[in-house]
């Protein structure tokens, strides 16, 4: 590609394919475009989402802001180049049938949320562009190869499972942070009260172990999956 078809790209996505603009001007760069890129993911690592500015990456590599502009041009560019170094390559495909490949798939995708939380943070390309996150969706569309859906419903499926790990990842990091001291002195408090409103049936989900102290069960995650996925299969037998 020339450098006016580089240009009309959306901005990262020729960095992420290795396409290195031309050099510049001036001292020779003392960092590596993949030694920003760690230092980008630690420092969100450490002080999440909000970290991830261009003065307070510089910071933590020594450099003026002004300088990490000589590597990047904006912030943009450098939320998509990590993104798809946090994201990471997809997992190797599972053996088995099109449920066993796409369970895989979304409990691959929750561990990175897991492991990088501020994730679900960054804004969402519409299309993704880059060699990892093209990755992923190549590997949800071979899982799904078999199943007898056309391209759009598969990425229809693609599109739902990913939005319910986004969903799944916000909602633990929510419910997991709060303390279980907090979590005994709230329901305490609405037990009583939601009893004499009449809310019996609230009152004994709150006090049972649906609102416990050590957060989400594992089977409360793998529920709402396993919903999406029954109804995916019920798609595959109107088919």
């Amino acid at each position: 590609m020339d450098d006016v078809e580089i240009e009309s790209l959306p901005p990262g996505t020729a960095l992420a394919w290795g396409h290195a603009p031309a050099p510049r001007r001036g001292p020779k760069p003392g960092y590596s475009l993949e030694q920003i890129v760690d230092a980008a993911i630690a420092q969100a690592d450490a002080e999440g989402y909000a970290a991830l500015s261009m003065p307070s990456i510089a910071k933590r590599l020594g450099i003026t802001a002004n300088a990490l502009y000589r590597y990047l041009s904006s912030k943009e560019e450098l939320l998509v180049l990590v993104a798809e170094a946090a994201w990471g390559p997809p997992p190797e495909r599972v053996s088995g049938d099109w449920r066993a490949a796409v369970t895989a798939w979304a409990r691959a995708l929750l561990e990175r949320c897991r492991r990088h939380p501020w994730l679900i943070d960054l804004p969402v390309r519409s299309v993704p562009s880059t060699p990892n996150l093209l990755g992923w969706l190549e590997n949800f569309l071979e899982g799904m190869a078999d199943s007898g859906l056309s391209a759009q419903d598969v990425t229809g499926c693609a599109v739902l499972v990913d939005g319910w790990v986004r969903s799944t990842a916000s909602l633990l990091q929510d419910v997991n942070a709060s303390p279980p001291d907090r979590v005994r002195a709230l329901s305490a408090f609405l037990g009583p009260r939601l009893e004499g409103r009449g809310y019996a049936r609230v009152a004994a989900v709150i006090s049972g172990e649906a609102y416990g102290e050590e957060g989400m069960e594992e089977a409360d995650v793998e529920f709402g999956l396993g919903r999406i996925l029954d109804g995916i299969e019920a798609l595959i037998e109107r088919r």
